[in-house]
């Protein structure tokens, strides 16, 4: 029986981490590093992952939220990302469909656009073929009639058609911690803000690493020493730092775009229907329903600032309402109608000379002369092929130095492993799963739509947050909040190893992007609970508001720059 995954106990699972030798380290807890500890894991390597970060806080909480198709890679002709990350897409809703949902997207086509009607049709049926699309959901054509009828708000004038197809929707941060739980609960060790400080070297071979616990209190925090056979950087946007440390930056590097995204509510901005469509300069971008909100983007420019905290400047901020305010002209929408938005950074392979939109999402793999084994470039949706890779490459080195467990490693078995909360039948099943557990939401006390959220949400683990709901009745009235809300907090720091009440409104809720209003209305009691539950001193306390005050604030104020 392992442990339970608690923010409570973090600090002793860090300190047993470093008593122990592990066949693997994974740094980086993003969703690339959370498919390789699954996968690793899975088949029997005793795996660790650390990152200086809360899981998901970098690239994995700040994307587009689909599981791409790869539609747009055919523009580049990239055709084996599309075939590759198309299949995959169906790999990972059946796995998590309660983090996973189809969206039919609709590309309007327009005189004089980059999409005319025959290459919408030919690039949407030769994606059907390369990503294997299922016959359900394969590609429709629709004349400018049929198009405005599924999205009234499009731009009337010159409309020649629509091309109709289906995307997948997904809560990337949620995706990201189902997959780490899951991992986690086969096994693996998993730490949040444990930052690599230090490659450990033993005559110039990687053994470890140092980290440090960037949640020690006033004095020097504590640094802990980790080891492994082999040791995986997936930083993301971090992955050239650590090639630094072990000088093994050189050749291809990453080259890191930032994309930017803005939310509305729907009574401001009252889509429909997804909309993928151009721009005059070229660029794309999503226009997306969800939860009451219409979310827009994204940019895609070239970055060179903080990596920790991008943040959406001015500019950003007027070129989305553009890009909105052309294909949705009887809008009007202004700076004041923007609800939330967030920045991400994307980390690509260099191409010298391309444009940011052009450079190839393909992921590849980086071995040093330390034995640094480095993933860089990917998507959100190739995570689990791309972790299948790296943990094959791996398996065959420990073979080849006859250091691998056992006969060697089995295949992945990740193909058809549920990621955690998964457990719903498949996704043929999730509605009625959900419809059963907003009845017995009902049954508790909870609306019929609240109990439906959190099923959507928690999948086959909302048991475990029903069972909060009644334990923290009393209490959640005593401190003046719904018992759903304390429930979601109480979970997530006792099985989500939430430690900060910026992990609970920005990754395990998704509130401080698509329900800000929620966000400031239960953030006092939110951060008095945590205080009371994590023995927080004063100083600590302030600093963890004032965070998620200042998050707060970057959402709705863009920098001048």
């Amino acid at each position: 029986m392992t442990q339970p995954f608690s923010g409570l106990s973090r600090t002793e699972r860090l300190q047993a981490m470093s008593g122990q030798k592990f066949d693997l380290i994974v740094i980086g807890g993003g969703i690339t590093g959370a498919g390789i500890a699954l996968d690793a894991q899975s088949r029997g390597l005793r795996t660790a992952l650390i990152d200086m970060q809360d899981f998901a806080a970098g690239t994995s909480s700040r994307s587009t939220k689909l599981v791409h198709g790869g539609l747009r890679y055919l523009k580049q002709l990239d055709v084996k990302v599309v075939a590759e990350v198309g299949k995959e897409r169906a790999i990972v809703y059946e796995n998590g469909p309660h983090v996973t949902t189809p969206e039919w997207m609709l590309l309007p086509f327009y005189k004089g656009g980059t999409f005319g009607k025959f290459s919408t049709s030919l690039g949407l049926r030769v994606y059907d073929f390369l990503a294997g699309v299922k016959r359900s959901e394969r590609r429709k054509m629709f004349r400018p009639e049929q198009t405005l009828s599924h999205e009234p708000l499009l731009k009337k004038q010159d409309l020649r058609g629509g091309g109709y197809y289906v995307e997948y929707r997904t809560d990337d941060a949620r995706l990201t911690i189902e997959v780490m739980k899951k991992a986690v609960e086969l096994g693996a060790q998993a730490v949040n803000y444990a930052k690599v400080e230090e490659l450990l070297m033993d005559n110039g071979k990687l053994i470890g690493v140092r980290v440090v616990d960037q949640l020690g209190g006033e004095g020097k925090k504590a640094s802990y020493s980790l080891y492994a056979s082999k040791i995986v950087n997936a930083a993301g946007p971090w992955v050239d730092t650590l090639r630094e440390m072990d000088r093994s930056k050189k050749g291809k590097t990453l080259h890191l775009t930032k994309g930017v995204h803005l939310v509305f509510d729907q009574s401001k901005f009252p889509l429909r229907q997804a909309i993928y469509f151009d721009t005059p300069d070229g660029r794309m971008v999503f226009a997306i329903p969800r939860d009451g909100k219409t979310y827009v983007g994204t940019t895609d420019t070239n970055y060179k600032g903080d990596i920790v905290n991008p943040r959406i400047t001015v500019a950003d901020r007027a070129y989305v309402l553009r890009a909105a305010n052309e294909m949705f002209p009887t809008l009007g929408l202004t700076e004041a109608d923007v609800e939330s938005s967030w920045t991400g950074l994307r980390p690509l392979i260099h191409q010298e000379g391309k444009d940011p939109s052009e450079i190839s999402r393909r992921d590849e793999i980086f071995v040093s002369d330390s034995g640094l084994i480095s993933m860089a470039g990917g998507k959100l949706t190739g995570y689990r092929k791309m972790a299948e890779t790296v943990v094959d490459k791996i398996a065959a080195m420990l073979v080849a130095e006859g250091t691998a467990p056992g006969a060697g490693l089995p295949p992945s078995r990740t193909r058809t492993l549920p990621i955690s909360g998964g457990d719903v039948g498949g996704s043929a099943q999730l509605e009625p799963f959900v419809q059963r557990k907003a009845s017995q939401g009902q049954q508790l006390g909870l609306a019929r739509s609240e109990a439906a959220l959190l099923a959507h949400r928690y999948g086959s683990n909302v048991d475990a947050v029903f069972a909060l709901v009644e334990q923290y009745r009393d209490e959640a009235a005593k401190r003046g909040m719904p018992a759903a809300v304390l429930a979601a907090l109480v979970y997530a720091i006792e099985h989500e190893m939430a430690v900060k009440p910026s992990d609970f409104f920005i990754r395990r809720t998704g509130a401080l992007f698509f329900d800000i209003a929620w966000a400031r209305q239960w953030k006092a009691p939110v951060i008095a609970f945590m205080a009371e539950r994590f023995g927080w001193i004063e100083a600590q306390r302030a600093a963890y508001t004032a965070e998620l005050e200042q998050l707060l604030h970057e959402a709705v104020n863009p920098l001048e720059a």
